[in-house]
């Protein structure tokens, strides 16, 4: 394949996860904290494992960029900067540690012990952002935005490693045909 090909697929991937984090970040179910429960690791993880280091973080930046701007792309249509700002922006900010350690171990045997890793870092800016924010204790931030995701966010590493198997063997056979 050409360069200018390979350049080209690359941005539509990187476009295409966004778009798709964009997306799944309206599945929101709304709670009393104000972080609501999404899909939002899914894809951030789903991109590390299938796109690679460069590629996965262009698309959190992208998302972040776009939301940043003003466009409701954040969970619940929000959008702005003050969504990064806000209680739960620390788990955006988080993101992008989810993409760099998926992607970093995609290929070893490490990929979804450095995802479940990249869980608990994302949680830890998330709970810091909340605790400060909401001035709330790290006790009272842990149980109000943390602990009862967390078990939810682990399952979400593990499917997002094997939709990416999945999604690589599938490419790979249109490639060989």
């Amino acid at each position: 394949m050409s360069t200018k090909h390979e350049k080209i697929k690359s941005i539509v991937f990187v476009a295409v996860f966004s778009a798709m984090l964009c997306v799944v970040s309206q599945i929101a179910i709304p709670m009393p904290s104000a972080v609501p429960i999404t899909l939002q690791i899914l894809m951030v993880a789903l991109s590390g494992y299938f796109l690679g280091i460069t590629k996965s973080l262009l698309s959190v930046l992208l998302y972040v960029s776009i939301g940043a701007l003003g466009l409701p792309v954040f969970s619940s249509f929000n959008g702005g900067i003050s969504a990064l700002v806000g209680p739960s922006g620390g788990f955006i900010w988080g993101f992008f540690a989810v993409a760099l350690l998926c992607a970093i171990f995609a290929n070893t045997k490490f990929a979804i012990p450095a995802g479940i890793i990249s869980v608990f870092v994302c949680h830890s800016l998330g709970v810091i952002q909340y605790m400060l924010v909401s001035r709330v204790s790290l006790w009272a931030s842990l149980l109000s935005v943390s602990l009862p995701y967390i078990i939810k966010d682990i399952i979400l590493i593990v499917l997002a490693y094997f939709i990416a198997i999945k999604i690589k063997k599938i490419l790979n056979k249109e490639v060989s045909k």
